[in-house]
């Protein structure tokens, strides 16, 4: 039997699950637009397509590597760094995908806070990297 080439999408749901339940609005890719009214804080996940990376030497790649970049945003600096401690609280531990056995996300950092002046009222922002690792359960 022959384990499947990993799929991203159930392991960003497993993040944005992970920052959901720590009471945090979640925005997959961006915020909505338009019209929209910010909370005054929330955060926005960014995932990439991963890689399916080699288990073994037999050359087959069961194997999951993606980058989760979470930006953190708040009304004020406190703020948008509450979020990020939120964020880093809630990828502390290994995400739960079926048929996966996840590690725990690693915290690649991101630069310093930073102002968004191009929205009315400006925000404050803080764009953190995650590293997500899987392998067949």
């Amino acid at each position: 039997m022959t384990t499947p080439v990993p799929d991203v999408l159930p392991h960003m749901d497993a993040v944005q699950d992970a920052l959901e339940t720590a009471g945090l609005t979640v925005y997959l890719g961006g915020t909505p637009g338009g019209n929209w009214a910010p909370p005054d804080k929330f955060c926005v996940l960014h995932p990439d397509p991963g890689q399916a990376v080699r288990s073994s030497l037999a050359d087959d790649r069961t194997g999951l590597d993606a980058l989760m970049q979470v930006t953190c945003v708040g009304s004020d600096v406190v703020r948008a760094l509450w979020v990020a401690g939120k964020v880093r609280q809630a990828l502390a531990v290994p995400l739960v995908v079926e048929g996966r056995s996840c590690w725990p996300a690693e915290d690649l950092g991101g630069p310093p806070v930073q102002r968004d002046d191009d929205v009315n009222p400006p925000v404050f922002f803080v764009p953190v990297q995650y590293r997500i690792c899987s392998t067949p359960a």
